[in-house]
């Protein structure tokens, strides 16, 4: 079933952008810098419109779905946590207050979900490590119960061994809240751990699209091959 549809899109630097997206599906968008990796997952809740083309979500074109509706079913994680000044308990429970749906006992289960001990509740955001942050922000994003969840290099600006533990907390969410993903990075072997497929982008296109990891293994294009001997 396709959650989303691409149909010629265009948006600088990208071009001409055709393809779906499968409920749940672990999609990783990768390729070499300025090759519009960002710009691309943006345009999944609207963060960016295409200046030309189509994007279907649910079969329904994408500006007919309410954006602040839009955005709590697309969830978003950037790279730097972009945390709210406060507590991680006004963090978390930012997006469900505002549609009146907060539960005290949500806070909880939402630092369950990303491994920290319910006491960070009452913790400014300030007081936080690099990785209790992003941890935080995955949990801000998940409060809202997102269907997809979108990630912008959450793990870039982390140390290896934290990065590797909220790789598993993601795998672990992905699975037990039965979540589509789409993913950008630069790492390729974060590529062959989380993704089930790549889609390579270079040159503002769409180079290659496939299943991890045989598109890493015997890529079908020249270009995608060149990349990864680089």
């Amino acid at each position: 079933m396709a959650v989303f549809r691409f149909e010629q899109v265009n948006q600088e630097p990208l071009h001409d952008l055709n393809f779906t997206i499968e409920k749940n599906e672990r999609v990783m968008l990768f390729g070499p810098s300025g090759a519009g990796k960002s710009t691309l997952l943006f345009l999944f809740n609207r963060l960016k419109d295409p200046e030309s083309g189509k994007i279907y979500f649910d079969d329904k074109a994408i500006e007919e779905h309410s954006i602040t509706r839009l955005r709590k079913r697309v969830g978003l994680v950037l790279q730097d946590s972009n945390l709210f000044p406060g507590t991680v308990l006004d963090n978390v429970k930012f997006g469900p207050a505002l549609f009146k749906e907060w539960d005290e006992k949500q806070g909880t289960k939402l630092l369950e979900y990303v491994q920290l001990p319910q006491s960070y509740l009452t913790r400014t955001v300030d007081q936080l490590s690099g990785g209790e942050k992003q941890r935080v922000s995955l949990a801000r994003t998940l409060a809202n119960s997102p269907e997809i969840l979108l990630l912008d290099e959450p793990t870039s600006a982390l140390d290896y061994r934290t990065a590797e533990e909220i790789e598993g907390v993601l795998l672990e969410l992905i699975k037990e809240q039965d979540l589509t993903m789409v993913m950008v990075t630069h790492d390729l072997a974060q590529v062959r751990r989380l993704g089930t497929r790549g889609l390579f982008i270079k040159d503002g296109k769409l180079q290659e699209d496939g299943k991890i990891p045989e598109m890493l293994e015997k890529p079908k294009t020249a270009i995608l091959g060149k990349y990864l001997e680089e």
